[in-house]
């Protein structure tokens, strides 16, 4: 009996045992999901307000001042081609040359018509004036070749449009038909660029536009050629925004023969002499996420939070913020890798 107390004792005290070890498992488990265990290291920075340096900078696309799709004028097989990609071309430089047999006939036949009825009005006005023939043979005369006039003049541009010529003077960047190939009227046979003149196409935020003037100087520099710096004037921003609240603008540069600039590069354009007001910063390496859906841990009572912000520009190392934080709070610069929502953190210097 003795022996069975024993056992049943034993029994009991070892199951109250895993009660409580359960018991505080689970509690440490709790705390350590609510991050009480420990408090995360971070380092924080804070958010100022302050005199922005007084340039801009922003990425853009070097285009072609002129940029020109060539289409057919006539349908026709190509039997000769005069140009190939990279050759560069004036206006009037024929680039192809389609089958002009059945419109150069018809052009000369058209030719001879034309002459003849010239030289048929001319015959009715001179005896017009001599009173030896009628008014009405004359309007006839007149009215004949009027039309036959006009049948000249298609037959002279259908025959002319055989060749298929350069609008502008520039490089040829793309030739899709061959010596051979069937085209239709409008088909686009080649695309000349000029790139002796450079637009770089940028998008303004709208709380840039209103600073900037067509007219303004600018600076472009490239990754191609790190050490040069091509000068630039900004010529047009558009009035009316896209969805992501950006106008479009344009710059206008001439391009280097030391240097030359090739449509489709990036550039980055730097504007001067611009108006700023003192503005809320915060560090480069305290967003979280992209510009345009950035978020930052704020740090209250030593709880890291994550809020989110709308920022502007990036200027050198900081970031301008519109909306979301004040003047005077601290924001995770370090860290945030290991961190979440509401987090206990401890800041390190």
């Amino acid at each position: 009996m003795n022996k069975k107390k024993v056992i049943l004792w034993g029994s009991f005290v070892l199951a109250l045992l895993v009660t409580v070890l359960l018991y505080n498992k689970s509690r440490m488990d709790a705390k350590s999901q609510n991050g009480i265990l420990g408090a995360i290291p971070v380092s924080v920075g804070p958010v100022v307000r302050q005199q922005l340096t007084n340039t801009h900078a922003l990425v853009g696309t070097v285009y072609g001042r002129n940029d020109v799709a060539v289409v057919a004028e006539v349908q026709g097989k190509i039997v000769a081609m005069r140009v190939d990609v990279g050759d560069p071309v004036h206006a009037g430089t024929v680039l192809m040359q389609v089958d002009d047999e059945m419109k150069k006939a018809a052009f000369e036949a058209a030719e001879v018509n034309y002459e003849k009825a010239k030289k048929d009005l001319e015959r009715q006005q001179a005896l017009s004036a001599q009173k030896a023939s009628t008014d009405a043979q004359l309007e006839s005369a007149r009215l004949s070749f009027k039309a036959v006039e006009s049948q000249y003049v298609t037959a002279r541009r259908q025959y002319n449009d055989t060749k298929i010529t350069s609008p502008i003077e520039g490089v040829v960047t793309a030739r899709p038909v061959n010596l051979g190939s069937y085209v239709q009227s409008g088909n686009v046979v080649a695309n000349v660029v000029d790139i002796s003149t450079l637009k770089v196409k940028i998008n303004v935020s709208e709380n840039l536009v209103f600073r900037l003037h067509p007219g303004d100087l600018v600076t472009v520099t490239t990754d191609v050629y790190p050490k040069a710096v091509f000068q630039g004037t900004l010529q047009a921003i558009s009035a009316k925004g896209d969805e992501s609240h950006t106008y479009a603008a344009e710059v206008s540069l001439k391009n280097s023969s030391e240097t030359p600039l090739k449509a489709g590069m990036f550039a980055l354009i730097t504007f001067s002499s611009l108006e700023h007001d003192a503005a809320l910063t915060i560090p480069r390496q305290a967003l979280v996420g992209s510009v345009r859906q950035a978020r930052v841990f704020v740090v209250e009572d030593g709880v890291a939070k994550l809020r989110d912000i709308i920022v502007d520009s990036e200027i050198g190392t900081v970031i301008e913020v519109l909306q979301g934080l004040k003047e005077g709070e601290s924001v995770v610069v370090n860290g945030q890798n290991n961190i979440k929502d509401n987090t206990i953190v401890e800041i390190i210097k």
